[in-house]
């Protein structure tokens, strides 16, 4: 199946998460309100604006079951967001609920826990808020997960056991902490990552291998294994039990986002302006090729170029230089060079978040993914098998 592409905007998507039935879509366009869209064929069509954040978004997620949005922005909040009924229409609004967060740097990265019972935001004051609701002060509160993050959180993933939570940082770790709230939790089941759970135990701490920030981090869908991409252009899986760490590294820019497809496979994009797919297994991991066809693919109509990967850069400067050479030499323009510098990609600049969009059986069939050049492209992920198949399996 082809990706679907649509051209939400010329400014940069920084966000976007979808509702329990991927007919509705919140996006953040590069500033403080959230856009909602709807559906409608082939088009999505704007319908409302959240606004409330003072300073831009930065993340975004929606709750499949009790259909509430969090927001998490550079202005130090977080709110939540839920449809209850005008009193004097009666239609449905969207009203946004406070959130103390008590940070005093910018929310990073927010996500809903399986449960929908907390959520956890990531900052630059080193510290990530793991949220629940008071009901006596109809607010949310949060208790932070403080030590021994060193700069700031770049993302959170929660265990699908609704306690344990992931968290990459700029201090080149990828940890995974306990975020057991007594009066929220019940006791999780022992796990390969521990069975004494109390608030802020450290369960896992892995270094990035050369150094780089951990803008990524995801657990597998049984929880069992850690994911983690760094701006060393690597991607890092990590077996607790063993334990057990492979690290792929990459010929190419670095990622900043991932997810899980199944056990055995993850996507992951960055600023090579493609989603890539690996594979694996405890006995190791490889790249196994990518979503984006380069031989086939076509960016879109609305799409602008972009400096997403080397080629990408080459292709700048020799245009450039070319047009400025004619109109130098010869007194000429020879026209634009956009056509010089359009990526042989979909996304013509970096890919800033994947989202699971379509889930079959336990794997995850497709896939979303939206970038600095404003558009949105869902991807069919089936396409990771046949990319192994032609591998001849995965040969470590």
């Amino acid at each position: 199946m082809p990706p679907e592409i649509f051209t939400l905007a010329q400014t940069p998507i920084t966000a976007h998460a979808f509702n329990a039935d991927r007919q509705e879509l919140a996006v953040s366009l590069n500033s403080n309100e959230v856009q909602l869209y709807s559906r409608k064929g082939q088009e999505w069509i704007p319908t409302e604006t959240l606004s409330e954040h003072d300073k831009l978004i930065t993340s975004i997620d929606w709750a499949p079951n009790s259909n509430r949005i969090v927001t998490a922005s550079q202005d130090r909040n977080a709110y939540v967001w839920t449809e209850t009924p005008d009193p004097e229409t009666g239609k449905l609004i969207w009203k946004p609920t406070l959130v103390l967060l008590r940070i005093n740097r910018a929310a990073t990265h927010v996500r809903w826990s399986p449960l929908e019972n907390k959520f956890a935001v990531a900052s630059g004051a080193r510290t990530i808020a793991v949220c629940s609701f008071d009901e006596e002060s109809n607010w949310w509160v949060a208790k932070h997960l403080k030590k021994p993050i060193r700069s700031t959180v770049l993302s959170v993933d929660w265990h699908p056991n609704n306690v344990l939570l992931a968290a990459g940082s700029a201090d080149m770790k990828a940890r995974v902490f306990s975020g057991y709230i007594k009066e929220v939790d019940e006791r999780p089941a022992p796990s390969v990552w521990g069975s004494k759970l109390p608030f802020n135990t450290i369960c896992g701490e892995y270094s990035s291998p050369a150094g780089g920030w951990v803008h990524t981090v995801g657990f597998s869908p049984s929880g069992d294994v850690l994911a983690f991409a760094s701006h060393d252009s690597s991607i890092t899986i990590v077996y607790p039990g063993g334990p057990t760490v492979y690290t792929v590294r990459l010929p190419t820019l670095p990622l900043v986002t991932l997810s899980w497809t199944s056990e055995e496979s993850i996507v992951a994009a960055g600023h090579d302006c493609r989603p890539l797919v690996y594979a694996g297994s405890e006995q190791g991991w490889q790249e196994v090729g990518t979503l984006d066809d380069a031989s086939s693919s076509k960016a879109s109509e609305g799409s602008r170029s972009g400096f997403g990967s080397s080629g990408g850069v080459g292709r700048l400067k020799a245009g450039a230089f070319a047009t400025f050479r004619d109109a130098d030499s010869r007194g000429q323009n020879t026209g634009s060079v956009s056509s010089d510098t359009k990526l042989n990609t979909i996304h013509q600049n970096t890919i800033t978040s994947i989202r699971p969009y379509d889930i079959e059986g336990g794997y995850v069939a497709r896939v979303s993914t939206s970038g600095v050049d404003g558009t949105l492209v869902i991807w069919d992920t089936n396409e990771v098998s046949a990319l192994t198949a032609r591998m001849g399996g995965v040969r470590i």
